[in-house]
């Protein structure tokens, strides 16, 4: 059944990450009504509001035609969850003293549902005795919390007050709303993600088309089911997903030993795009053109086989180890060879050469002692969603 929380929007400059969460919380099934502070619609519009989340917007206590369709006791009880972003120190105040002169303080005393407070405010606001005081009182009334983040403010000082990503609240909301669906809780999984970059001399390297995006999302969707996710990276774009420890690496000896140093994970999956080979001996110094431009020859090694070592460790291996296969011709009969000789548990073939590296879609075959899935065309999310499913089914 699909969650909805009521978003309460407080007056502060942060308002505007209001906007950015409805739309992450959209694309993740969850549905949101909101309710506006007469402060809060100095930094964004009710009407910006209401296109980003196709839910009439809220903001008015004595509006007789909004008491008679959704009066504000049902307002603040047909919901799954009540969010406070920006929670101002006005709003944590009010909160904390039981105060209802608004729309938002009433529909805030009025719940029965859990509350979470992604606070905002000047860093010194922050600090100051009464906040702090109006703080430990949320939080022995079991209010929830998510930041607030250190960082430069919008005022010019710097320090802890900035409201947290809406990344990191969808996290704080979705671990709320999901905490009895949590089917990796309790589970470390190690996930390897993006290329590897062998070095040529210090300005040339070899490397791939990998962009890290299904590693990354294997990674947040890891974290969301509750697991303590180690992700170890090669060179990407991407920004690390909230609540996953990673590990930057370049070469894959490093990533090896990134992975040798994460103590006896349950669930291991190399999505990493690993470079074969490595130029043996690397130049020191940048390679030069001669007068004659002719080519520089290149003499190469085996990298180490990294789903291979930890698919046959002696000690500390994993329960389920999970590699990928970045095929372009006989995708499945090279995936189920590689099964075999790499000793893994799962293999998640697909066909690079469809435009996959890059992109936000995937279509892959899960590949296994068991026979071959074949999943239809998805986006990278929903895709990890399942592998991370199938995996925690297997963990069982």
């Amino acid at each position: 059944m699909s969650k909805s929380v009521l978003l309460i929007i407080g007056g502060g400059i942060a308002a505007y990450k209001s906007l950015e969460l409805i739309r992450t919380l959209k694309k993740v099934g969850i549905g949101t009504r909101v309710i506006m502070t007469k402060a809060s619609e100095h930094f964004v519009t009710p009407l910006s509001v209401a296109s980003l989340s196709g839910e009439k917007v809220f903001t008015d206590l004595f509006s007789l035609t909004d008491e008679t369709e959704m009066g504000h006791i049902e307002l603040s009880r047909s919901t799954d969850l009540v969010v406070v972003a920006p929670a101002t120190a006005d709003l944590m105040a009010k909160m904390a003293q039981g105060l209802a002169n608004d729309l938002a303080s009433t529909a805030l005393l009025a719940t029965d549902k859990p509350v979470l407070l992604a606070p905002a405010m000047n860093v010194r606001m922050w600090h100051h005795a009464a906040t702090q005081r109006n703080i430990e009182t949320l939080t022995k009334d079991g209010i929830h919390f998510v930041g607030p983040n250190p960082g430069e403010m919008a005022c010019g000082e710097f320090g802890l007050g900035r409201m947290a990503e809406p990344a990191e609240i969808a996290a704080a909301i979705e671990k709320l709303l999901y905490s009895d669906a949590r089917p990796l809780s309790g589970k470390h999984v190690l996930i390897t993600a993006g290329p590897t970059r062998e070095p040529i001399d210090p300005v040339r390297f070899i490397s791939n088309h990998s962009s890290g995006k299904q590693g990354y999302a294997l990674a947040e969707q890891a974290e969301r089911m509750g697991a303590k996710v180690t992700l170890v990276s090669g060179p990407v774009s991407l920004p690390t997903p909230p609540g996953v420890t990673k590990v930057d690496v370049e070469t894959a000896d490093q990533m090896l030993a990134a992975c040798e140093a994460v103590h006896a994970p349950d669930l291991v999956i190399c999505a990493a795009a690993v470079a074969d080979w490595k130029v043996a001996n690397p130049a020191t110094q940048k390679l030069k053109k001669n007068d004659k431009a002719e080519a520089p020859a290149l003499s190469f090694a085996a990298n180490p086989d990294i789903l291979k070592t930890l698919s046959n460790l002696k000690s500390g291996r994993a329960k389920l180890v999970v590699g990928f296969a970045a095929e372009t011709v006989n995708v499945i009969a090279n995936a189920q060879e590689k099964l075999k000789r790499k000793g893994c548990d799962l293999i998640i073939a697909n066909n690079v050469s469809e435009g996959v590296f890059g992109a936000d879609k995937n279509a892959v075959h899960v590949i296994s002692k068991d026979g071959v899935e074949n999943w239809p065309q998805a986006s990278k999310v929903d895709v990890a969603r399942r592998i991370l499913e199938l995996c925690a089914g297997r963990l069982k």
